[in-house]
């Protein structure tokens, strides 16, 4: 990386043309986050020229039924970087066949191609995610694994660059994303300088699955997985050994075994364990202390659910709550140093 600014012809200080493909019900947040990004970074001496194309050149309405304006159609453009962002729709519904094909010629003309959050759903019926790793947001990952079986999707990163394709997680990730083009194009400074004016990270730990809901997803389908689930939930400090659960349920350890090796290919003790993870997410959300947490949570010691947290988030439970602690809880301590000052 260098801190000059270049474009496909390789002068230093040239324009770089940032070409958003937007339609109607697009989410306008997937729009806005990054292109606050490189407006931002105008001001630090980049120079993105950012432009907002739809495929018939008309105005769109976005998802939140505000009337977008465009500069044009998305045929007429000469994208340095294409942009495509995402939309609610996308995960439950098929991209329609003139949207996916409105990307295909701005995104051959193009030196790097992106998308936000579910707009990697439109690359893919496009053809662009083809043999390429790629994500989008965690909800729907293994969707697009399944529209696009070529493609190695990594549901768990914030952004994924293969080659000249980038994707991105959620809303939030677009900024991310953002950044790290900035970082390409202009150097670690200007792309700092632009986090802090944004006042965002300017690289997060971890990956999405800090953000996924707890206990989230359909239920076991066999009542024995059920059962468990329900005995951990109810009383998450109690005794969910293999051979304590056994004998509860009347049922052989290598019984249990199978069966959790067949509906979820897993075993009973890390399914044991991924509930009591969610679990101590959930109180360290409600403000509880890490501690507090882990015991509630039934884990023998914090050490225990550190060492759970590095492994399935990358960060420590002191980390995770202080990213993720409530707005109310954030609100009671305004308020108490407003009343000390």
């Amino acid at each position: 990386m260098n801190d000059s600014a270049t474009s496909r012809d390789g002068r230093p200080g040239a324009r770089r043309r940032v070409v958003f493909l937007v339609y109607d019900g697009v989410t306008l947040l997937d729009v806005a986050g990054p292109a606050e990004v490189f407006k931002e970074a105008n001001l630090f001496g980049a120079r993105y020229d950012i432009v907002y194309a739809s495929p018939s050149g008309s105005d769109v309405t976005t998802n939140l039924g505000i009337r977008m304006a465009v500069d044009g159609a998305i045929a007429d453009q000469r994208p340095d970087l294409l942009i495509v962002p995402g939309a609610d729709v996308y995960p439950s519904m098929q991209v329609p066949r003139a949207l996916a094909d409105a990307a295909v010629a701005p995104a051959a003309e193009a030196s790097r191609v992106a998308s936000i959050c579910t707009g990697a759903f439109i690359l893919a019926a496009a053809g662009l995610l083809d043999g390429k790793r790629a994500t989008t947001h965690w909800k729907a990952a293994d969707v697009l694994a399944a529209r696009c079986p070529s493609c190695e999707v990594q549901p768990d990163a914030i952004y994924v660059r293969d080659g000249t394709t980038y994707t991105s997680a959620g809303i939030t990730a677009g900024i991310d994303l953002a950044l790290a083009l900035v970082e390409e194009d202009h150097g670690p400074a200007v792309a700092r300088d632009v986090a802090r004016k944004m006042v965002v990270y300017m690289q997060r730990s971890g990956g999405q699955s800090q953000f996924s809901a707890p206990l989230e997803g359909p239920p076991p389908r066999s009542p024995i997985v059920r059962q468990v689930a329900e005995l951990v939930t109810t009383d998450p400090q109690g005794d969910h050994s293999l051979a304590s659960l056994g004998r509860r349920l009347n049922v052989s350890t290598r019984h249990l075994t199978r069966l959790f090796h067949d509906e979820l290919a897993s075993t009973p003790a890390r399914y044991v364990e991924s509930i009591r993870f969610d679990l101590a997410r959930a109180l360290l959300d409600q403000g509880h202390t890490a501690t507090q947490a882990a015991v509630r949570a039934g884990f023998p010691s914090y050490e225990s659910l550190r060492r759970v947290f590095a492994r399935r988030l990358g960060i420590s439970p002191s980390a995770y709550q202080r990213r993720f602690s409530t707005a109310r809880r954030e609100g009671r301590e305004t308020e108490r140093e407003r009343a000390a000052g």
